[in-house]
């Protein structure tokens, strides 16, 4: 058996410094509950907290939270596809937005569902993900600001999510001078530029945030404290919101090495012997959980004695050399979790999630 637990004073502690640290800066901000995969317990957690503003990139998981509160702000956080957009609109006070006819399209189901819905258009800043190209801003502008029951409420943008392109002062610079151009061009105001993550989080600390960036969506950092930037975590924050066990299903001493003609295993990888393993051995312990929930890289055992040794589909393998903890069959090794482990965690029906 494995399971991830919560633990309630560290995410409320974090929540209580992020909310200071927006205060201070008169910059709202919303949680964004991917990560949590839907799960109706932790979900309940976060509004709890008092957050007023949630985010997602799954139309399932904001109908949970409208059943939980329908006072909360939901927002869905990525161009919505086609067939979604009735329950985009029925679930999502607001959307990130970047194509024209999928506006269009939102226009005449808000319409139909008698709402305003409202869009914050995602502008292209170098990350190469979502985003609106920024010399096709104004005309993008103006195809779409008179659409009607839909009201352009913010600018954002997205960064570092998928080549790992960093924020800057100058790339968030260039965002509100977009703002202004847009405001002076169609004598329009837009309350909102959306330019903050948690990989922004850094740039606020040391005050190298230009001033109108007055929007931010948070994820990582909240549950798991973090600086972005150094790898470091950031201090105030806890780092312990999330810990992961799972059983030992097996433990014998073993070779260090395999025996027998090598191939590729199931992932595709294949073993090459490092020579000074021949001859010596290591007790191995096998674990409930493998590679359907989760990547080995993602887990770092509490037990600095402990090595992670690979993985198959559904047994992580781990070594522990002498065992000089005396671990036995039964027993449940301790685990921090990195971002992306701790989502494969939450998506997976096998691992039981608990709060403390």
């Amino acid at each position: 058996m494995s399971e991830i637990l919560l633990n309630r004073k560290s995410l409320a502690k974090n929540f209580e410094f992020l909310q200071n640290l927006f205060e201070k800066s008169n910059i709202e901000w919303g949680i964004v509950t991917k990560l949590l995969c839907g799960n109706k317990q932790f979900l309940e957690e976060i509004i709890q907290l008092g957050c007023r503003e949630m985010l997602d990139s799954r139309i399932s998981n904001l109908k949970k939270i409208k059943m939980i509160d329908p006072a909360v702000r939901t927002i869905y956080i990525k161009p919505p596809p086609h067939r979604s957009l009735k329950n985009v609109v029925k679930y999502a006070d607001a959307s990130f937005n970047t194509d024209y006819e999928t506006m269009k399209l939102l226009s005449e189901e808000a319409h139909r569902q008698n709402k305003i819905h409202q869009v914050i258009i995602m502008i292209e800043m170098g990350d190469l993900r979502e985003g609106v190209m920024g010399e096709n801003l104004v005309n993008f502008y103006e195809k779409v600001f008179d659409l009607p029951n839909i009201e352009i409420i913010g600018l954002g943008t997205n960064l570092s999510c998928l080549y790992g392109v960093m924020p800057s002062p100058d790339k968030l610079i260039q965002l509100t001078l977009y703002k202004q151009i847009i405001e002076i061009k169609f004598n329009r105001r837009i309350p909102f530029i959306s330019g903050g993550s948690s990989v922004t989080i850094p740039m606020l600390l040391k005050k190298q945030l230009p001033k109108n960036i007055n929007h931010f969506r948070i994820g990582e950092t909240l549950y798991f404290g973090n600086n972005l930037i150094t790898g470091k975590k950031i201090i105030g924050m806890r780092d312990d919101v999330f810990s992961f066990f799972s059983e030992i299903i097996e433990l014998i001493e073993k070779p260090l090495v395999p025996e027998g003609e090598f191939g590729e295993n199931p992932s595709g990888e294949k073993f090459e012997v490092n020579p000074k393993y021949y001859g010596k051995k290591a007790w191995r312990a096998l674990l409930d959980v493998g590679l359907l929930e989760l990547s080995p890289d993602f887990l770092e055992p509490f037990d600095k004695n402990i090595k992670m040794a690979g993985g198959s589909s559904d047994m992580l393998v781990i070594d522990l050399g002498k065992n000089p903890k005396k671990y036995k069959v039964g027993d449940y090794i301790k685990f921090k979790l990195k971002y992306m482990g701790a989502l494969g965690l939450f998506n997976s029906d096998y691992v039981s999630k608990k709060i403390k």
